[in-house]
């Protein structure tokens, strides 16, 4: 079984910057500025409106990447939930599971509050069904889950107009990774599959690859 014990410091790690992106930071601010702009008693020129649109088109626009993320950490926590109170995982596995378990939901803790500071609404939980049928295919199912993830927020990461939002993002990109690569080690497969750089997924592949474990 790999070294996990920096895992649940990884994650705590991402939600304390998550956090500290939504209690304030750069996004904040323009978020202020666009409530000013809205003030019907002020008198904008073309390019401050420009400018005003230009900012909400991007907050809007990472919002949507951040319900993006969401969802797949609203998979992720309920996929490890089941994993842990089905049993099928014994000894450090079980731990395992649990370590990162705990910083899937504090992934989505953190999502779900930035998106809510932003200004946005945080996407519901989707009725979730995974297949546990023994402990070698719950393994095979997390690596796919974890590598899928990390592929994920790299896809994303260049549609991304806030660097804060970005660095939050490739916080938790990077704790996604570990994690894959922990579960390739313990599955007999190289940590690092595609080699020295790491293939980004779309959007589109990636929620067609989630479509089987959500309960329409």
């Amino acid at each position: 079984m790999p070294d996990t014990s920096t895992i649940q410091a990884d994650g705590a790690a991402s939600r304390r910057r998550f956090l500290t992106l939504a209690g304030g930071g750069g996004m904040a601010a323009a978020t202020a500025f666009l409530a000013a702009c809205g003030d019907s008693g002020k008198t904008m020129s073309t390019a401050s409106t420009a400018a005003a649109t230009t900012t909400k088109a991007a907050v809007d626009g990472d919002i949507a990447i951040l319900n993006y993320a969401l969802t797949l950490e609203h998979l992720e926590a309920d996929f490890y939930a089941k994993v842990i109170a089905s049993g099928l995982l014994k000894g450090a596995e079980q731990d395992f599971a649990k370590r990162v378990g705990d910083t899937e939901r504090q992934h989505v803790e953190a999502i779900a509050a930035t998106v809510k500071k932003l200004g946005g609404t945080p996407v519901a939980a989707p009725m979730s069904k995974f297949p546990l049928d023994n402990r070698l295919a719950v393994l095979k199912l997390a690596a796919v889950v974890e590598n899928l993830g990390a592929a994920a927020y790299l896809g994303k990461a260049p549609e991304i107009k806030s660097p804060e939002v970005l660095a939050a993002a490739l916080s938790i990109h990077s704790v996604e990774a570990r994690h894959a690569a922990a579960l390739n080690r313990l599955l007999g497969k190289s940590p690092t599959p595609d080699g020295a750089f790491a293939k980004p997924a779309s959007e589109q592949d990636v929620l067609a690859a989630v479509q089987p474990f959500i309960v329409s």
